[in-house]
């Protein structure tokens, strides 16, 4: 399983510049989880570490809402939930499964050793969310 993890890895943006070896060894860390249609996966308000922090979808669908207002739909390769990896925040979004879902998913208590134990990777995940950090701002200026 490892090396499926892997490659879905290498297509999130926030692992992108790891090493294929840093990836394996990630990817160990990732449990496979369903959720069955009409399941809410996150729900907005609630703290992201105390519960399974980011999800990685590799089958299904899924829609995310803010309120009432759907802001988006996801589906295989997509991914959510990377903010609750680093910091413990109530979840700004709720995400529910249209149809039956695959996800995989990582704890922020299996994310930080990792991290802790690759100083290079805990850099590269920094400049990643610097530039994802100033893209955000500029769209919302």
């Amino acid at each position: 399983m490892a090396g499926k993890v892997a490659d879905a890895l290498s297509g999130v943006p926030l692992f992108a510049g790891l090493e294929p070896e840093e990836l394996e060894q990630l990817a160990g860390r990732f449990r496979e989880h369903t959720f069955s249609a009409g399941s809410a996966i996150t729900r907005e308000g609630e703290r992201g570490a105390r519960i399974l922090a980011f999800f990685i979808i590799t089958a299904g669908t899924a829609t995310v809402t803010r309120g009432e207002t759907a802001i988006a739909s996801l589906g295989p390769g997509d991914h959510f939930g990377e903010i609750a990896l680093f910091h413990d925040v109530p979840r700004n979004a709720t995400v529910t499964a249209d149809a039956d879902l695959s996800c995989l998913a990582l704890s922020s208590w299996e994310f930080r050793p990792f991290v802790e134990a690759h100083p290079m990777v805990a850099w590269q995940l920094l400049e990643t969310m610097s530039v994802r950090l100033a893209h955000a701002e500029a769209l919302s200026v």
